[in-house]
């Protein structure tokens, strides 16, 4: 699934004082689902949903700050990244009346970060390639703190099997690279930064919307176990693996993606929330 912009024109929304870029399809009667990438993503990154579910839905993706066509912000990593990008994404949630908030890895940080500390209550959650803690690997931090060929060799390990993907064709490759290359080290390495800080293992219970995780099989980033312990701790949570994918199965596999997710919303205890 090449990583490449969409033909329509982007959306913009001024708050906190910056701009925050924004796509939306779909009737403006159906639930809204909005979609937030990961570490040195864009909101490219759901192009088969925004172009797949807008039948059923509307769907909405940001560009989270420093990404994209979205304003930078000035953060230390860690929680207060988070709270900047919760921010955002509580901003555009208002915007286009979102009901369901998905989130993938850091973005699955980024909407649990906005729900547990208020100002969106969503009908639902959907976390992909998230867990409740994401601890990153000492080697990766190092190298995209550094300088020189440090950078390349994070992309290079990222992009091994088993990590972001698992079994892509060699477009789908260089274009998450040079996706991640676009962003620049000093963006991902505030992204994987903030991931690393990022724990709420003993506040899932507060969450009080259904919640459904899931990942790929191959997923060693965050591997399903991560998934099951969501679903466990959260009131009401579920759960499941997609095959013949990894971290970005909404990528890599995006018809069994879309199948999971619609089947989750299309569940008549959630419809009966709305």
């Amino acid at each position: 699934m090449p990583l490449v912009a969409l033909a329509a024109t982007m959306e913009t929304l001024a708050h906190h004082g910056r701009s925050t870029a924004y796509r939306v399809r779909g009737s403006a009667d159906a639930p809204t689902v909005l979609f937030v990438h990961g570490s040195g993503g864009t909101h490219a990154v759901w192009k088969a949903q925004l172009a797949r579910l807008a039948d059923t839905y509307r769907v909405a993706a940001l560009d989270l700050p420093g990404h994209g066509d979205s304003d930078d912000i000035e953060t230390d990593p860690g929680p207060e990244t988070l709270d900047a990008y919760a921010a955002d994404v509580r901003a555009v949630a208002a915007d286009v009346g979102a009901s369901v908030l998905v989130g993938n890895s850091l973005g699955g940080a980024v909407v649990l970060t906005a729900v547990l500390d208020g100002g969106v209550e969503p009908d639902a959650v959907v976390l992909a390639g998230c867990g409740a803690t994401l601890a990153v690997a000492d080697s990766l931090r190092a190298w995209l703190a550094g300088d020189g060929p440090g950078f390349e060799r994070a992309l290079a390990f990222l992009h091994d099997s088993g990590r972001l993907f698992h079994d892509p064709d060699d477009r789908t490759l260089a274009l998450s690279k040079d996706a991640m290359r676009d962003c620049g080290r000093a963006v991902v390495n505030r992204d994987f930064r903030s991931c690393h800080s990022f724990d709420v293992r003993t506040r899932l219970s507060e969450i009080d919307s259904p919640v459904f995780a899931l990942t790929g099989d191959h997923d060693h980033l965050t591997p399903p176990s991560a998934h099951e312990f969501l679903a466990e701790h959260v009131q009401t949570g579920g759960w499941t693996t997609l095959p013949d994918a990894a971290h970005l199965s909404m990528l890599e596999t995006p018809d069994q993606f879309n199948d999971a997710l619609d089947a989750f919303l299309s569940d008549p205890a959630l419809v009966a929330r709305r």
